[in-house]
Parts: structure tokens; sequence; C-alpha cells
């Protein structure tokens, strides 16, 4: 049997950023990082690592295409997840799909290539982890599995990730703390408070120096 593996044209890529936000008070992909929006910060280090991105979220001010949450009631993020996978299985070619948080603008620029490289089976999932602590919704998920998530959302009174990943074939990946000027960075730090953004904000400028 030949060995399973992805390319980066078997990959679609959706920011998830149809959270509330109510601890920021407003919305996060529109949120100033620097000169740029959390949601631009976050389309510039994933668009090179698949063959096309979207966004999850009922609009968005840049230039890309949208996709809205196709089970009704804000109903978490994996509501976001699957309509990432549903966008996916329509592209031509396109076998699994990355997800990545938008208040997350430090993960890892090989997050796509790391997680691919450890699938097996194209019906396994992959996950991020840092620091012992696993990041499910930076995932890499076969597009075929959107009916049985949509079932499991209308079935799951939680509907938490960690109880979907539960049943299915799962690859957790570690990635390691990111040195900067100022001290090593979480790449999965993630902004959901105005200190958070303070905080993110002495991690740019160490990064950038």
């Amino acid at each position: 049997m030949a060995e399973f593996s992805l390319t980066k044209s078997d990959i679609a890529g959706v920011v998830l950023a149809g959270g509330r936000s109510q601890r920021m008070g407003r919305d996060k992909a529109s949120v100033m990082l620097g000169a740029e929006s959390l949601l631009r910060h976050v389309l510039s280090r994933l668009s090179p690592q698949v063959s096309s991105i979207a966004v999850n979220a009922d609009a968005a001010e840049e230039d890309v295409p949208v996709v809205p949450d196709r089970i009704s009631g804000k109903a978490g993020p994996m509501a976001g997840i699957h309509a990432a996978m549903t966008h996916a299985a329509a592209i031509p070619s396109v076998t699994h799909v990355a997800t990545v948080s938008v208040d997350c603008p430090f993960f890892p620029a090989d997050l796509v290539a790391r997680l691919a490289a450890t699938l097996e089976r194209p019906s396994q999932i992959a996950i991020a982890a840092s620091e012992g602590r696993s990041h499910p919704v930076f995932g890499l998920w076969p597009v075929t599995l959107a009916a049985d998530l949509e079932s499991w959302i209308a079935t799951d009174e939680k509907r938490r990730v960690r109880d979907f990943l539960l049943r299915h074939d799962v690859k957790e990946v570690a990635f390691p703390l990111h040195p900067t000027r100022a001290s090593l960075l979480d790449p999965f730090f993630n902004i959901n408070t105005p200190d958070d953004l303070v905080e993110a904000q002495r991690w740019l400028e160490a990064l950038r120096t």
C-alpha cells in the first residue's frame, strides 16, 4: 500500500473569526495589532501554507471569501469548523481543511506542513499542542467528516471540541516555544482581552528586533 501524504494543493485554509468576542468587547478580527488587524496578521501567516483561504465569519473587512456558519444559533467553534469543512469540500482536489483562530497571530509558519506530515491515513485529524496543552481549533480536518460533525453538533449539548475528537483517530503535534529577544513565546498565545492585546504588542515588538 502506498504511503499516505498530503501536499499543499490538497489543503484549504479557513480562519475562524465568528466568535462572540465578549471579553474583548468588540470584534476581534478588526482589532489592530501594530499597523494591521488581527485578521490581516492571521491571513498573512496562513496564506502561504494552504492552497486557498477563507474566513469563517458573518462578514470580513479584508478582501477574502467569507464562509458563515451553516448551523444557526452561534453553536461555537465546532460550527465554524463544520463551515470550513463544507466550504473546502466544494473545492476541486481539496481533501482537508486547516483551521486557525483569528485571535492567535503568532502561530507557527510551518503549522500546516507539520500537521500534514503526522497523518498516516486520510481519515485522521491532526491538532496542535504546546507546553502540554492541546489547541484543537488549530487543526487539519478531513472534509469527509462534515456530515458526522453536523450530526454531532445537533445532538451533543456541550459541543466541546475535545468531545468530538474522542470520536475519531487524532494525532497531536507538539510545537516548541519560539525564542524572542524578550523570552520564549508560546506560538498559540491568544488575545481574549484588552490586557492580552497589550501583551501581544510587546511580543510583536520582541519578534521584530
